[in-house]
């Protein structure tokens, strides 16, 4: 998210170089990154950072996989959330362009509905979706921050006009439970919390779920950094016992467990590391087995 603004490209390519050579796959990424931290208020830049690395790495666009995301790109510097771009046919279509040309691609292998966009029917969305999957630009489409009944619409009208349905939904996840009625800081999309309704929909649907900020950008871990407020009620404190109780049987730190625990249940963590140390260490998790036992533990502290 923050390539080309608050991280320099040599790290944003360090980091890319590591995950690669480890067998990394999906890059992530969206037109607006990262609009509140550039010098125009526009994003970009991380799209640029990428296509610079991908001209630069013979042969890395055919080892990974890429998914770039429309609709939240501010129509002027400090119009965001209010004037935004919006997800209708041309403003779809548009932002696609903008996005081939920085990332210096010519196919898209997942799309995302970046927030949903209420001024615009989900059924004209689909429609300018529709287009770029038939014609091979774009090979899948999911949505973020959207709820279950918009993309059960969106899938509907889909199979009525035969075109490729929205098979992946991106949300808000980690192993703390919120309190009810609030969001995790950095969520300003209502329905941008993965929820047991959104969970449910999706493995009944066949819909692969990515979870982003899954590590409470470093609090399970870094004693400079407080669980948000959030978070604050007695589950809470159960949670946690559970993560370091199964963290010190695998020797590992409780942001890894906490990563296992979501790949358990097949849900995909977004990584957003500054640090390649961050990169191993979230690396090294996909690795680590988590016992049925374990995982009832860390199921069952609520």
């Amino acid at each position: 998210m923050s390539f080309g603004t608050s991280i320099d490209e040599e790290t944003s390519f360090a980091l890319l170089d590591r995950f690669v050579e480890r067998g990394g796959v999906w890059i992530d990424t969206a037109d607006c990154y990262s609009f509140w931290a550039s010098d125009t208020g526009h994003g970009g830049a991380s799209e640029e950072v990428l296509g610079r690395w991908f001209a630069a790495r013979r042969g890395a666009r055919e080892r990974v996989r890429l998914s770039t995301k429309v609709g939240a790109e501010p129509l002027w510097p400090g119009s965001w959330p209010e004037h935004r771009a919006g997800l209708s046919p041309r403003a779809i279509h548009e932002a696609v362009e903008g996005s081939l040309r920085r990332l210096g691609v010519d196919t898209i292998d997942l799309l995302w509905l970046h927030q949903e966009d209420r001024a615009v029917p989900i059924e004209e969305t689909v429609e300018g979706l529709a287009s770029l999957t038939s014609s091979g630009v774009v090979r899948r489409v999911g949505a973020s921050n959207h709820p279950a009944w918009r993309v059960e619409r969106a899938r509907a009208h889909a199979a009525t006009i035969g075109s490729m349905p929205l098979d992946a939904l991106q949300l808000n996840s980690t192993y703390l439970r919120l309190r009810p009625g609030t969001l995790p800081p950095g969520v300003v999309h209502p329905f941008g919390v993965l929820s047991d309704e959104q969970r449910d929909f999706a493995e009944a649907n066949g819909l692969e779920t990515w979870a982003y900020t899954p590590l409470l950008s470093g609090a399970y871990d870094n004693p400079g950094k407080s669980i948000p407020e959030v978070y604050d009620h007695p589950g809470t404190s159960r949670r946690l016992a559970a993560l370091a109780s199964v963290a010190a049987e695998h020797d590992a730190q409780q942001g890894q467990i906490v990563l296992a625990w979501l790949l358990a249940h097949g849900i995909r963590p977004i990584l957003g590391g500054s640090k390649l140390v961050q990169l191993d260490s979230a690396l090294d998790s996909a690795a680590i087995e988590l016992t049925a036992d374990e995982l009832a533990l860390l199921d069952d502290a609520v």
